[in-house]
């Protein structure tokens, strides 16, 4: 991951330059961003932010370059500063310590996870241990944890379960579980037990359990190793614990968890994270953090077979896409991911990730990036939504029903096309969104385009005019101002202001959950803007004017 490391040179005020970013907020309110190569940036308001310095920042080497040459270093890949890859953080209130856990990675898949502490969060950090590590064989498997964790497993099974466990060829296969450890993500649940899932493309996600006391692998629980549908590949693992997501070689990395409402929410980064490689977040949602996590379909996130290019597959809900809005107001993003989720003092939840440009890149170096950070909200089916507008200091706010209908650019994430760089024959960009406009009218129709000439018998008459813009879907408020209505009734009813402005729209014959909120929508004052989710992918809406 060849990332610019000049750490002065990536924190623009507003714009930081931090790839793979983890957000957290600290006790006092204000916020830290934690990427790649030990980019560090804090703010108070989530717009301006400025370089966040520490001892891993200024001599990493000091903390970390034992462990590094104990397993990832190698003739081939001897840079540790250029192999410390998306730390996250979280406050472990059983420690009361700040816990970081960053992955060094090294040449096939030879990394592992490590952690650190620290008591205040803009201080220095600590090293304590190794977490989980990857890229082992039967020969140096002994240089690892891996070899006592499974002969501790093998002990307590009957004799043929401890062959099975102690025979490490499932290790040697990247479509098996030869994973890479890397893309860490602490999750502390309700009940205080906290979690660690980490992995990438090859062999999937996966989830360990962690000891709340040390912050470090909970060496007491026990994992069997449980073979897929297939017998192809491990979903359950005595070293690796419990897949949640992915493997057989397909895209899938930067896992993220976030619970709301009863439900864990599972964010995933498909595709490659290259200007062209299709980098996109896929959303999955399940009642426990160790899933079955599934799409509005039903798909589950654990890969059962190969699927290539899986970053245009109808797998999980596409969160995020290209866009070029008419007014050209904002910078096309393209290959949006790896992304954190802030859920503040205050009950707002922001999605937080980096991203490419479509015009922002040099043909020697597709390393132009930016962090961007975008309100998320909940629909009214239970799904995450991302709000349209970057968030520039002013969250979504309720709209008056009444000021729902009117005119809309709306653009529907596509999760079957991606950002390529080249321009079809019309000159359009493949794989860049272009809004559609439609209209909210207040009787409860949606109306798009022109009037259009039409003939409905096969030539038999002479084409006919529609009155006006053709009808192209109805949509209601989810949530009734008046009693008595049915459920299933498409008209909206105009009354007083709702706090949710949750609305449902048959599009095109397709029905999408949305919210409503007035948002400034780049340099432009507030407007309405919709976000919601239908048929597994995103759907934006700005009001127009």
């Amino acid at each position: 991951m060849p990332l610019h490391n000049n750490h002065a040179s990536l924190i623009n005020n507003t714009a930081p330059h931090i790839h793979d970013p983890a957000i957290v907020q600290d006790h006092d309110g204000s916020y830290a961003v934690f990427g790649t190569h030990r980019m560090f940036a804090h703010s108070d308001d989530l717009v301006h932010w400025s370089p966040l310095t520490n001892n891993l920042t200024r001599n990493p080497e000091a903390e970390l370059g034992a462990i590094w040459e104990q397993w990832p270093a190698s003739p081939t890949n001897p840079d540790l500063r250029g192999n410390t890859w998306a730390p996250d953080v979280i406050w472990n209130p059983t420690m009361h310590r700040w816990c970081m856990y960053l992955s060094l990675n090294g040449d096939d898949l030879r990394s592992v996870i490590v952690l650190l502490v620290a008591e205040e969060l803009t201080g220095d950090w600590t090293y304590v241990g190794p977490v989980v590590y990857s890229g082992f064989t039967g020969q140096d498997i002994a240089r690892t944890d891996a070899n006592d964790v499974l002969r501790e497993a093998a002990a307590t099974s009957s004799p043929m379960d401890a062959a099975r466990i102690l025979d490490v060829a499932r290790y040697m296969s990247r479509k098996d579980t030869r994973i890479n450890a890397i893309d860490a993500a602490p999750v502390l649940c309700e009940d205080g037990t906290m979690w660690l899932a980490f992995g990438s493309w090859f062999a999937g996600i996966w989830m360990l359990r962690l000891d709340p006391t040390t912050g470090l692998r909970d060496r007491s629980i026990r994992y069997p190793l449980i073979r897929d549908t297939t017998g192809n590949a491990s979903v359950s693992d005595p070293y690796y614990g419990v897949k949640i997501a992915g493997g057989y070689w397909n895209s899938g990395e930067g896992a993220y968890l976030v619970q709301r409402d009863g439900w864990w929410f599972l964010m995933l980064s498909y595709g490659w994270l290259g200007r062209t490689g299709g980098y996109q977040v896929r959303e999955f949602r399940a009642r426990s953090p160790l899933g079955p996590f599934v799409d509005m379909h039903g798909n589950p996130a654990i890969a059962l077979g190969e699927t290539p290019h899986n970053e245009t597959g109808r797998t999980g809900v596409r969160m995020l896409s290209s866009v070029h809005w008419h007014d050209g107001s904002d910078a096309i993003e393209v290959s949006q991911g790896h992304n954190s989720v802030l859920q503040r003092n205050d009950g707002r939840m922001f999605l937080v990730y980096h991203t490419r440009f479509a015009d922002r890149f040099h043909p020697d170096d597709d390393e132009d990036f930016d962090m961007r950070v975008r309100e998320l909200v909940m629909t009214d089916n239970g799904w995450l939504a991302v709000s349209p507008a970057l968030y520039r200091g002013e969250p979504m706010q309720p709209v008056d029903m009444a000021d729902i209908p009117g005119d809309y650019d709306i653009i529907i994430h596509d999760p079957t096309t991606c950002f390529t760089g080249d321009t079809d024959d019309t000159g359009r960009r493949e794989g860049v969104g272009i809004p559609q406009a439609i209209t909210l009218q207040a009787d409860g129709r949606i109306i798009c385009g022109e009037a259009v000439a039409f003939s409905d018998t096969n030539g038999l008459t002479a084409p006919r005019m529609t009155d006006g813009a053709p009808t192209c879907g109805l949509w209601r408020f989810a949530a009734r101002a008046r009693p008595g209505l049915p459920e299933d009734d498409a008209g909206p009813v105009i009354g007083a202001a709702h706090a949710a402005s949750d609305i449902v729209m048959h599009l095109n014959g397709m029905p999408y959950h949305m919210r409503a909120g007035a948002q400034p929508h780049d340099a432009a004052p507030a407007r309405i803007l919709l976000t919601g989710v239908g048929c597994n992918q995103a759907v934006w809406g700005v009001r127009r004017g």
